[in-house]
Parts: C-alpha cells; sequence; structure tokens
C-alpha cells in the first residue's frame, strides 16, 4: 500500500526527469492549458519531497504570461491548473497552486541551462520572463493497470482493490 508520501515522491521524481506539463489558469480564462517545461531547483528537494516552486520559462508575449500579469495588476493572486503524465504512463497528475511572474534576473541566472537556451537569444533576450507556480495540493494517480489486473478481471476478481491504494490526494 503506498502512503502519500511515497505518491508525493514519485510524482516529483518523475516530474524532474520528464518536465512537462500542461499549464494553464484555473477557470479558464483562456480556454486551455499550454504544454510547458518544469524547471525544479536541486536545492529544494528534501528526503524525496520538493520543497519549492515550479518554474516555467516563457517569452513576455506569451498569451499565459500576460493573463497572469493582468491578474496580477488586478490585485488577484491567478490560479493554476496544472496537468503532468510522465513518459511511462504510469504517473498522472492535476496540479492546483498560485501563479505569478517574474523577469528577476537572478533567478533567470540559476535556472539557466541549455535546454533553456535553446529557444532564446541568450539570457539577455528582451522577451525572456518566468511563470511562478507555486504547487498547493494535487490529485496524483500512479498506474494500476497491468497484465496482472488484466488476467484478473479474466477470472472474474475485482481490480479495483488493487487500484485503490494508487491514487492519494496530496498536499505539495
Amino acid at each position: 500500500m503506498a502512503t502519500d508520501a511515497e505518491i508525493r515522491s514519485k510524482f516529483w521524481k518523475s516530474l524532474k526527469s520528464d518536465m512537462t506539463m500542461f499549464l494553464g489558469m484555473a477557470g479558464g480564462e483562456d480556454g486551455h492549458a499550454r504544454p510547458m517545461t518544469a524547471q525544479l531547483e536541486d536545492d529544494l528537494y528534501e528526503d524525496g519531497e520538493y520543497k519549492g516552486p515550479v518554474w516555467f520559462f516563457t517569452s513576455t508575449d506569451n498569451g499565459l504570461y500576460q493573463l497572469v500579469q493582468q491578474a496580477e495588476l488586478a490585485g488577484k493572486t491567478p490560479r493554476a491548473m496544472a496537468h503532468f503524465a510522465s513518459k511511462g504512463h504510469d504517473i498522472w497528475a492535476s496540479v492546483h497552486g498560485n501563479l505569478s511572474t517574474t523577469r528577476d534576473r537572478a533567478t533567470i541566472d540559476r535556472l539557466w541551462n541549455r535546454f533553456v537556451a535553446a529557444w532564446y537569444d541568450g539570457k539577455d533576450d528582451p522577451k525572456i520572463a518566468l511563470i511562478r507556480l507555486d504547487p498547493q495540493n494535487a490529485e496524483v494517480w500512479i498506474d494500476a493497470s497491468s497484465v496482472v489486473a488484466g488476467i484478473k478481471m479474466l477470472l472474474g476478481i475485482d481490480p479495483k482493490e488493487d487500484y485503490k491504494d494508487k491514487v492519494a490526494q496530496v498536499q505539495l
């Protein structure tokens, strides 16, 4: 039986490895989420848990960046809904939290890497910006479908018992 801590740890490990999330504003102000590359800070891991924000490099002309910035200027805290599916399709998550924007040079320098560099004209690109997701809670699913579950179904055994410990609503 997987504990909430084990499920959280699997989620963070998978996100660090796979990195792509669909990010949008909760409430669908613009109608859709976008695939974006998540940046996690290595020094914010503690006992298999990540204890920090999720960062996304973007451009100042990105529609989501502009929506988040408009909400901030109106004194609102924009809410996020981010979706994640691991490359192996064995972990899925729906993450909720707060969004904010920044163009802070120190943060850009700290998070800069060769994958990010491929998308910009260097760190001094005038359009470079960051969206920050402060995750608060999530529903995380660990894949419980398998050949064993299929065989159990064929034998008339309820596979839901195997699944019940593979999903958790967790605080991030």
